[in-house]
């Protein structure tokens, strides 16, 4: 389980094809891996990953092609900037919501503008996640924890302050760029519920 709050950026350091999958190297300077041991969960772009070899400022973690089908991580290359969360640990604060680093799919940013010192960005949902899109709901994209602003059929919009915009990946999007989405695990259980009825 995650929060969405950004611990720290680091780099994909390696992509290797491995029976299908991929392994990917991650150098994550930024975050304390002397806590870290293989199994644990760190969160990277917002795709939970288990950590399966450690060396150094670098941890290693596989990717299913259920990951990569539903993600951007297939995408990936070598020196591209990642989001990085370690698990949450009991006591640690939720400074954002509860994220269990379980994508959804992938949005498309459609639109973005300065307002103020902040950034509006608009982003497009697949047809079947637009209905789990509230305004002033929770959502994550890339690992970070949002608020959605307004929705219009498949689209909504979130607001980035000055420091997400600094301290994360999605300061770096241009327009028609994807983006790991997490809907709100709350909305995804009541869907779930209601269907079964």
């Amino acid at each position: 389980m995650f929060t969405g709050i950004i611990v720290a950026t680091g780099r994909i350091a390696s992509v290797e094809a491995v029976g299908g999958d991929l392994r990917l190297g991650v150098e994550a300077a930024g975050l304390d891996l002397a806590r870290v041991a293989i199994g644990d969960s760190i969160s990277v772009q917002g795709v939970c990953l288990t950590v399966v070899a450690l060396d150094g400022t670098h941890f290693f973690a596989d990717v299913s092609r259920e990951t990569l089908d539903r993600t951007t991580l297939g995408a990936r290359a070598t020196g591209d900037r990642v989001n990085l969360e370690p698990a949450l640990r009991a006591g640690d604060a939720l400074g954002g919501h509860l994220v269990s680093g379980h994508v959804d799919g992938v949005a498309r940013l459609v639109a973005l503008a300065g307002d103020a010192r902040s950034w509006r960005l608009r982003f497009a949902l697949p047809a079947d996640l637009a209905r789990f899109a509230a305004p002033k709901g929770s959502i994550c994209l890339d690992g970070v924890s949002l608020t959605v602003n307004e929705v219009d059929g498949n689209e909504f919009g979130v607001n980035i302050i000055p420091h997400t915009h600094q301290a994360t990946t999605l300061g770096e999007l241009g327009v028609g760029d994807g983006v790991n989405v997490e809907i709100d695990v709350i909305a995804r259980y009541v869907a779930r519920l209601l269907s079964t009825q």
